[in-house]
């Protein structure tokens, strides 16, 4: 199936489409881990982009019914050097275009996917139209660069959870606000016996108290952290009355609320190979990330904030905590463990805090 990619730069990919057709628009970016695809087609936080692999063989493994982060792909689109359509894993269900095309997600392999990932790193982050349609390359063109920004969409409520839901534990209740949730979160925090309620990313702050929870964590999810007001006010609301610990977003929301400002990034953290070194330690973590948003750090001056972790490619913050307040946040994923287990610590750092 004849398919195109076209950047709001006047930049035209031609490929093979597999998954769904039709058309499709939203910011194009790049993940560089080499596996976890599944993992990383269904992590929310890709709301609103087209994903472009930078290893080239990707559904070599199949999909399988275990590994999904969430209840579907909320990507736009998804762009490979190449798809395998014979999987070869014992787990398998289905091959990465049968998934593709049953969740309406539209793919494009056999492109050069190396010169796609250095015109974004050099020019940044940028709208794009995946198209199978029979349209002249100046209309796909034209309609990148007409398609509507990342900053600005309400994408939380297309994300999180629509009702509120527990996992049983015997340990303390903790409250996960659902911004774009991994369910990799909810596993580690119920395998520590937590008790964990998910709540909806508009829930408010006195609808949080009321259920008397010993914590809170802000989730990851997608977009642009000041496009999520109510959370923003929810967290203001909910600062010296319990402990908060925010992942991704929830970092960046949990900066906000405190007084600090974001900043886009050029191209974003995407990968499961991204140095970090925690300054109180002065070890070095490899991490997994997926943002295009991080906190400006001359903004925290006089907040009585400290930073707590960068990122060693270009020293952005990576993790803060407040100095009087049960409150830190990581900008990377803890629960994704590509270390394997660098940032296990993490978890037990909240619980920690819930005891204290």
């Amino acid at each position: 199936m004849f398919t195109r990619l076209a950047l709001e730069n006047g930049e035209i990919f031609y490929g093979e489409g597999f998954g769904a057709s039709g058309s499709c628009a939203g910011e194009v970016i790049f993940n560089t881990a080499m596996t976890g695809y599944q993992e990383i087609l269904t992590d929310p936080s890709y709301c609103g982009q087209i994903l472009t692999m930078t290893y080239p063989l990707i559904g070599n493994y199949g999909i399988n019914p275990v590994d999904f982060e969430s209840r579907q792909p909320f990507l736009r689109g998804f762009v490979v050097r190449e798809a395998c359509n014979h999987p070869n894993n014992w787990r398998a269900t289905e091959t990465l275009s049968a998934y593709l095309k049953r969740n309406n997600i539209l793919a494009l392999s056999g492109i050069d996917t190396r010169a796609l990932t250095r015109i974004i790193r050099q020019s940044g982050a940028m709208r794009g139209v995946i198209s199978t349609e029979e349209l002249d390359d100046q209309e796909l063109v034209k309609r990148a660069r007409t398609a509507p920004a990342l900053s600005g969409q309400n994408l939380l409520n297309e994300v999180t959870t629509p009702v509120r839901y527990t996992i049983d534990g015997d340990g303390p209740r903790v409250v996960v606000l659902d911004l774009g949730l991994k369910q990799s979160i909810v596993k580690n925090l119920s395998k520590a016996g937590c008790e964990v309620v998910v709540v909806p990313a508009m829930t408010i702050a006195e609808e949080i108290l009321a259920l008397k929870p010993s914590a809170m964590l802000l989730s990851n999810g997608p977009g642009d952290p000041k496009d999520a007001q109510q959370p923003i006010l929810t967290v203001k609301k909910l600062i010296g009355k319990l402990p908060l610990f925010g992942v991704c977003l929830g970092h960046q929301i949990l900066a906000l609320a405190l007084g600090a400002d974001t900043y886009k990034l050029k191209f974003g953290h995407r990968g499961a190979n991204q140095p970090v070194k925690d300054l109180e330690s002065t070890k070095v973590q490899i991490t997994s990330q997926n943002h295009g948003y991080a906190i400006d750090e001359k903004t925290l001056t006089g907040l009585d904030i400290t930073v707590t972790h960068r990122n060693l490619h270009d020293w952005t913050v990576e993790g803060i905590r407040h100095n009087s307040l049960p409150i830190f946040s990581v900008q990377y994923h803890p629960e994704a463990f590509p270390g394997p287990s660098d940032s296990a610590h993490i978890f037990q750092r909240f619980l920690s805090l819930m005891e204290a």
